[in-house]
């Protein structure tokens, strides 16, 4: 872990920032005397695509420069030049969404609190600027935000009752049009028969603002899990293994459903592609329209018990390794848990314990590890517990 910095306030109210009073006066940024401003000569679309070549966080902060550029960043005609996804990071224990984001470009942690969420106990997904949030508590109480922007939206419960044994989530947004699409698969035990699971994939469309349940199916000897994502109109979910297997025998598999398609295969197994190791937990992530998993290396022999951690990608229906961590990383942890939390995109991979407030970055183009500035949280009691997930920083982008 890398020296530590002060994080910055990033004010969840920049686009309410009022403008100085001789801006609100004036109505723009002109220069005082005689001399001209470069601004007031400057036209709108303009002024907008300057604006769109800073970083996010400088965008946010020319908001307050004046009243004409407060409005250029409202507009939402600001369209942001890529950036490379933060990491936001708080604590299981904290009664509110709050904590502190990680900008890996200008390497700083800035304080940061979520739109939507009272609390910090819910499921996340993230596609394109765009966070969906779901209850773990109900399992079916969903939020689609833009965390930058500050916009969100509720959406209507999602089908399939509510407390299911297990729950994921997934969000997907269209590149072109904007458009969203949620899934969640949900998974509950048939009663009195722990070997058989009822199994269901609910899909919301942000054109319709409406569920479809898609598919409905009993499954024997596996459930489903909490870990799904969607790449290019696929959804992809880890099922677990509920009979007995091998010490060695991987007890992940992955399943793949077609959302474009949405038929109904004889059984959802047929469609099944094993892991291509014994794994303590598995990660998905959606790379540049790729599928990467990380996942948890278990040891022989002791497969509960944690080695190492690998990242591989899926080519048709064939796992092909990207990285192994290093041991000195693995060992930067401390005690590692057996099941941690991973999430990345665009060429980005964030690996955090639970345990620790420690972040580790794996850069998937230059292969290349790295540890984050260190984290603003601190342990504070020895059961305290860490999480968190990536977003792509984004304006542009409304749920």
């Amino acid at each position: 872990m890398e020296g530590e910095a002060k994080p910055e306030r990033y004010s969840p109210a920049f686009l309410s920032i009022e403008a100085t009073k001789s801006n609100q006066e004036d109505g723009d940024c002109k220069g005082g005397g005689a001399s001209i401003s470069l601004d007031a000569i400057l036209p709108d679309d303009l002024l907008e695509k300057v604006l769109s070549l800073l970083p996010i966080v400088s965008i946010i902060r020319s908001s307050s420069v004046c009243k004409r550029w407060r409005e250029a960043v409202r507009s939402g005609r600001c369209s942001t030049s890529p950036q490379k996804p933060w990491y936001f990071m708080c604590t299981g224990s904290d009664h509110r969404a709050a904590g502190y984001a990680y900008d890996p470009s200008l390497r700083k942690w800035y304080c940061f609190d979520f739109p939507c969420a009272e609390r910090s106990n819910w499921s996340s997904s993230s596609s394109r600027g765009l966070v969906c949030l779901m209850d773990r508590e109900s399992q079916s109480k969903i939020f689609i935000c833009n965390p930058v922007a500050k916009d969100r939206k509720h959406l209507p419960d999602a089908p399939g009752g509510e407390s299911p044994d297990y729950s994921a989530l997934a969000v997907a947004v269209d590149r072109w049009s904007h458009g969203y699409m949620v899934a969640v698969a949900k998974c509950k035990q048939v009663p009195q028969d722990f070997y058989q699971w009822d199994f269901s994939i609910h899909i919301y469309e942000s054109e319709t603002e409406t569920w479809v349940t898609t598919l409905r199916e009993v499954i024997a000897g596996w459930r489903a899990g909490d870990e799904c994502v969607i790449c290019n109109g696929i959804l992809y979910f880890l099922i677990y293994s509920t009979g007995v297997r091998g010490n060695d025998e991987p007890k992940h598999c992955l399943v793949i459903y077609d959302l474009l398609v949405r038929s109904s295969p004889a059984s959802i197994m047929r469609m099944a592609v094993p892991v291509p190791f014994s794994l303590t937990c598995g990660r998905l992530m959606n790379l540049q329209d790729r599928l990467v998993m990380v996942g948890g290396i278990g040891k022989h022999g002791r497969p509960g018990i944690i080695k190492g951690i690998g990242i591989w990608e899926l080519h048709q229906k064939e796992w092909r390794e990207i990285a192994r961590m290093p041991h000195k990383f693995f060992q930067g942890f401390g005690e590692f848990d057996d099941v941690f939390t991973s999430s990345g995109a665009d060429d980005l991979i964030y690996i955090q314990s639970f345990g620790s407030p420690a972040l580790l970055i794996f850069d998937v183009s230059l292969k290349m590890w790295k540890w984050s500035v260190k984290s603003p949280l601190t342990k504070r009691f020895p059961l305290q517990v860490f999480t968190g997930f990536c977003f792509e920083p984004r304006l542009e982008i409304t749920p």
